[in-house]
């Protein structure tokens, strides 16, 4: 399952896409489903834009299905009933693999199975922007509290920074092995990063805990400053809490640690 949310200082709706052909719209509160989408594959990405009234998801290249990222104006309750976005970008290149909706909701941000970036606009689908400094698949995307930046975990061991608007590459955090999920705290210039391994080669490999570590680098120096372990497989996924006294890092084991900074992270101060 890929999930996205609502701005995140109200959320009355979360929106989940998932490999059963479905997207799905949810009443936080009662968990009661709002709306349903089929789609003809997986849906990998969805999320809503900045006012929350539209959604998009993509869709896996599969079974004889391209990928397509699909838009809909939940203010149109037409359009989900009878499955008609009103706009649908085909992507027959590379498979998108990680999306978010740029600032103001101008545009969506796609990372691509080729590692890949481009901006698709919101309002004609026309691709805005196309750059490449990844080597291998993009696994997660996510922006900035002020949705200025983004950054970008990949298969080809490192995350890197980027601007929003005019994805000009800003930084680069490297590691030994694929990134699986990164993010940036809301408060300090710290970055968090999770992964490991791919899942399908756990069972071949010692379950060292020290390899399932989170990594906390300097957004500006990119430098490694702390890691916290305790995940028995691959992290799969890092997200800070919005007031940044917290983060969570879901796994390959199973598990979703929810880690509170001790006093000693917020008096810390980087030395270069």
């Amino acid at each position: 399952v890929t999930g996205g949310e609502a701005t995140w200082w109200d959320t009355r709706h979360v929106l989940t896409g998932s490999a059963d052909n479905s997207c799905r719209l949810w009443d936080c509160e009662t968990g009661k489903q709002l709306a349903l989408v089929k789609t003809s594959s997986a849906v990998r990405t969805c999320g809503f834009d900045f006012g929350g009234n539209i959604i998009m998801f993509s869709t896996d290249k599969q079974m004889g299905y391209q990928c397509f990222v699909s838009f809909f104006d939940l203010r149109d309750p037409s359009q989900i009933e009878n499955n008609e976005p009103y706009m649908k970008i085909p992507c027959s290149d590379s498979k998108i693999t990680s999306a978010v909706w740029g600032p103001l909701g101008e545009f969506i941000i796609a990372g691509h199975e080729s590692g890949e970036l481009n901006q698709f606009s919101a309002k004609s689908g026309e691709q805005l922007s196309n750059i490449k400094e990844h080597t291998k698949q993009i696994n997660d995307i996510q922006t900035s509290r002020d949705m200025t930046m983004f950054i970008t975990a990949s298969k080809d061991n490192t995350a890197k920074l980027f601007d929003c608007t005019t994805l000009e590459h800003l930084k680069t955090f490297r590691t030994e092995r694929p990134v699986n999920s990164a993010a940036l705290s809301p408060i300090f210039d710290h970055v968090v990063l999770g992964g490991g391994q791919e899942a399908m080669d756990v069972t071949t490999t010692s379950t060292r805990i020290g390899k399932f570590e989170a990594r906390f680098f300097h957004l500006a120096f990119e430098e490694e400053f702390g890691r916290v372990k305790g995940h028995f497989g691959p992290i799969n996924s890092v997200a800070f809490h919005p007031d940044g006294k917290s983060y969570s890092s879901g796994g390959e084991d199973g598990y979703v640690r929810i880690h509170y900074f001790d006093p000693q992270y917020f008096e810390f101060e980087f030395e270069a």
